[in-house]
């Protein structure tokens, strides 16, 4: 069976990423990291040897200024068993087997480690989306891979699972930003190392006019009264435990010692005793 081809150029994205640095916007990873460190607190335990995987190191080494900086790559710097906490910071969404990922990180981690990640989620920039999808069909009348597609939280949850993560839970946050015009979005998309890295991406420069007219349309259906347009970022956060056996494991059909009835107080009937007839 043939693999899939990759999604990422990862040779462009490491350039991007190169280029974001020179003049880095990280607010988002900032902000997501402050997110994770208010998330460890409810967990109430001491981690001794986090690991952080990331593109951009500076603001994660802010916030976790004792763990591991691993370099996003398709094959991570992480030794097994080597750690009780693994973040894999904001690169998921890249990663052209997302599963090999998660199951790397796994591997990490001892027994009852933790593993979280925050990436952005399929609602982020839907509105960038639309204007550039609108704007190409009536320029020219088709469409080219410009804008990454980015997972829906059902389907990411899906995957701690498949990865072989205990305990397993996703849940997302939706973050409003306003800019003063697409065209200051896309510069902070470029100062954030978030532009077009699709390997099915066209080569060749986009026309001038096509930006443009993404714009105008962006602008019509978005802009606030001030003028300022709106520009949506979804964070999806992933948490799962490296398998342990002091964790609490549901139990087998069947095994229950006391019946439902009986915790409740009540009497049990049973359904469709024969005379059509069910409970009461």
């Amino acid at each position: 069976m043939r693999s899939p081809p990759d999604l990422t150029d990862r040779a462009a994205l490491r350039r991007h990423r190169a280029r974001a640095r020179r003049a880095p916007e990280l607010f988002l990873h900032a902000l997501a990291a402050d997110e994770i460190q208010e998330r460890l607190i409810e967990v109430n335990r001491t981690f001794t040897s986090p690991a952080v995987v990331t593109g951009f190191p500076e603001p994660w080494q802010r916030g976790f200024p004792g763990a591991a900086l691993v370099e996003d790559d398709e094959t991570l710097a992480l030794a097994p068993g080597a750690h009780d906490l693994v973040i894999h910071a904001l690169c998921l969404h890249w990663a052209n087997d997302p599963v090999g990922q998660l199951v790397q990180c796994r591997r990490a981690l001892r027994p009852d480690g933790l593993f979280l990640a925050v990436l952005f989620g399929g609602r982020s920039l839907h509105e960038l989306r639309a204007a550039l999808a609108e704007a190409e069909v009536a320029l020219t009348g088709g469409l080219s891979p410009r804008v990454l597609p980015m997972g829906e939280i059902r389907d990411l949850g899906g995957l701690l699972q498949r990865a072989g993560f205990a305990l397993p839970v996703a849940d997302s946050a939706l973050h409003t930003v306003s800019y003063q015009s697409p065209f200051h979005l896309m510069r902070e998309l470029r100062a954030m190392g978030e532009t077009n890295a699709l390997a099915a991406r066209h080569r060749r420069t986009a026309p001038r006019a096509l930006f443009a007219e993404a714009a105008r349309r962006y602008a019509e259906a978005h802009a606030g009264p001030d003028g300022r347009i709106a520009a949506t970022a979804e964070l999806i956060y992933l948490a799962g435990w490296a398998p342990a056996d002091t964790q609490p494991k549901p139990l087998r059909p069947g095994s229950a010692r006391t019946r439902l009835a009986e915790a409740l107080g009540t009497t049990e009937r049973m359904l469709g005793d024969g005379n059509g007839q069910g409970a009461d």
